[in-house]
């Protein structure tokens, strides 16, 4: 590993590689408990130095949840990054070492108030690979039993119940954006042989 010296700060930095680029300094430039973004100094792979930032947030689970009829949970929430409301499957942060399948079911049980029989992995989706780093596993939880929600102080959401073939419809249509939410509902619909 070579050392650089760093011309903003003044300090020497390791020079180190992320694929093809070359990271002459890395600084962080904000950080609240959820998401940290950070500034990269690079050589890119034709030679020009240039910059990426990049954020990186807290990893987080998705479940789509189906009851014996065939329906699927929906919240619909109004989201302050988008500036509207939005309908799409429960989501959630996991909390520090916790598993997603772990966290998937705590938080399909304290916003939804649910629980299930089977959990099927359904794989990982990353939201805007280009500059956001945030893996969002997802989950079909099959044989529902309902209960209490359990909502932070925070939390204000409508629950919708309605037939999973709907929901899919609901993507095609765009009334579902949330990324995880759509590919979750897609993927769970492979594996149903629904769609």
């Amino acid at each position: 590993m070579t050392m650089e010296k760093n011309q903003n700060a003044g300090i020497l930095m390791p020079q180190k590689t992320i694929g093809p680029y070359q990271v002459l300094s890395t600084k962080t430039v904000y950080r609240n408990p959820w998401i940290t973004v950070r500034e990269d100094q690079v050589i890119h792979p034709g030679g020009n130095q240039g910059i990426f930032g990049v954020i990186e947030m807290k990893a987080g689970s998705t479940v789509l949840a189906l009851n014996s009829k065939s329906e699927v949970f929906l919240i619909k929430e109004f989201k302050y990054g988008i500036a509207r409301e939005s309908i799409e499957l429960m989501s959630g942060g996991l909390d520090s070492a916790e598993s997603a399948i772990d966290g998937a079911k705590r938080e399909l049980k304290e916003e939804l108030g649910l629980e299930a029989d089977k959990w099927i992995n359904l794989g990982v989706v990353d939201p805007f690979t280009t500059i956001v780093r945030s893996p969002n596993y997802m989950f079909l939880a099959i044989g529902i039993k309902e209960g209490q929600q359990n909502l932070e102080e925070l939390e204000k959401l409508e629950i919708i119940k309605i037939p999973f073939t709907q929901a899919i419809d609901m993507v095609m249509r765009s009334e579902i954006t949330h990324s995880a939410s759509c590919t979750c509902i897609l993927k769970a619909a492979r594996y149903l042989k629904i769609a």
